[in-house]
């Protein structure tokens, strides 16, 4: 285990895009909360981060706010493509599997998980 004062606090460029030093956690990853305003105290603790990293984070984010939030977009727009390609490529297989019938000795959990999704349609 590493000292907290012994890590890397700056915003660096990666394969994987900005990413805190010595974390594999991008900016992007940041952005998803910051943009649905989630205090930054949240988002240290979600990410274990230290008050020196996320406060790198957020003043880089800050600092570069026209060019974050272009590749930010980006990121996106890219992980919606992605979604839409393996949804439409894996739409045979997921119906096949919907359609199967439950695993012999399973059929009580299955009938409870129905029930369940029944109720909380009602509520709803």
């Amino acid at each position: 285990m590493t000292n907290p004062s012994d890590e890397q606090t700056g915003i660096i460029r990666t394969e994987r895009g900005l990413t805190i030093a010595g974390t594999r956690i991008t900016i992007y990853d940041i952005m998803d909360y910051v943009t649905a305003q989630y205090p930054s105290k949240f988002i240290r603790g979600l990410f274990d981060l230290t008050e020196a990293q996320i406060n790198s984070a957020l003043t880089y984010i800050e600092e570069n706010c026209a060019l974050v939030e272009a590749e930010y977009q980006q990121v996106l727009k890219e992980a919606e493509e992605l979604r839409l390609y393996y949804e439409e490529k894996n739409r045979d297989l997921i119906a096949k599997i919907a359609a199967m019938p439950p695993k012999l000795g399973t059929e009580a959990a299955w009938e409870k998980l129905r029930a369940a999704k029944a109720k909380r349609e009602v509520k709803a």
